[in-house]
């Protein structure tokens, strides 16, 4: 079995996430797809690390995903007491699994543009399939050819561009609006009976 992992913040996870992955998995034909939030995102700032949000959006992620026979959790990221490198997370899997292939990774165009400034991206790109999502609109694919050149594998996903704002979510959540349509209804209770993104007085 092809290994596919989905790593991400996921903060929270919406339904655009689990849209992409059920689009990856009908497309590839995958046993498992493997959601890894990142325990400790490395774009952020180590003071402004949250250990309770960290686990709240493994709880979330855990919550979205129960329904579905093909989708999976690892909390493969929250072993480490460090910031949450891909390649890290990758090159640990590659050591358990073994895989004959290249591990595929779902990502966003807009993080996967960013891909020459990662942490061990030489590295990385020898290891990995990227699995690519519009997160635009207008897309224009001449800068990722140019990362194919350089050895950055991927295909890109036909699947339309959805403008979903996790950072929105979050807000709308702070001010007691409803969410149920844009992220799944567990993840919305879940989100609601623990004040999770509610300013604590």
């Amino acid at each position: 079995m092809t290994e596919c992992i989905y790593p991400g913040s996921f903060n929270p996870i919406h339904n655009a996430h689990i849209e992409a992955a059920k689009y990856v998995q009908k497309t590839f034909n995958f046993e498992k797809i493997i959601f890894i939030p990142a325990f400790r995102p490395p774009h952020k700032d180590l003071k402004d690390f949250d250990a309770q949000n960290a686990m709240h959006r493994l709880n979330m992620v855990e919550l979205a995903v129960k329904k579905y026979p093909y989708f999976d959790v690892s909390a493969i990221e929250y072993t480490r007491n460090k910031p949450s490198y891909s390649y890290d997370t990758v090159a640990q899997i590659y050591d358990i699994v073994k895989p004959k292939d290249k591990i595929n990774f779902i990502i966003g165009t807009d993080a996967f543009i960013q891909i020459e400034s990662w942490y061990q991206t030489d590295k990385l790109k020898e290891l990995v399939h990227f699995i690519l999502f519009l997160r635009e609109n207008n897309f224009d694919e001449t800068p990722f050819l140019k990362l194919k050149e350089k050895g950055y594998d991927y295909t890109l996903m036909p699947m339309p561009f959805k403008d979903i704002s996790s950072s929105e979510i979050r807000e709308k959540a702070r001010q007691n609006m409803d969410i149920c349509d844009i992220v799944p209804l567990e993840v919305a209770e879940y989100i609601k009976n623990n004040n999770v993104y509610k300013i604590q007085s």
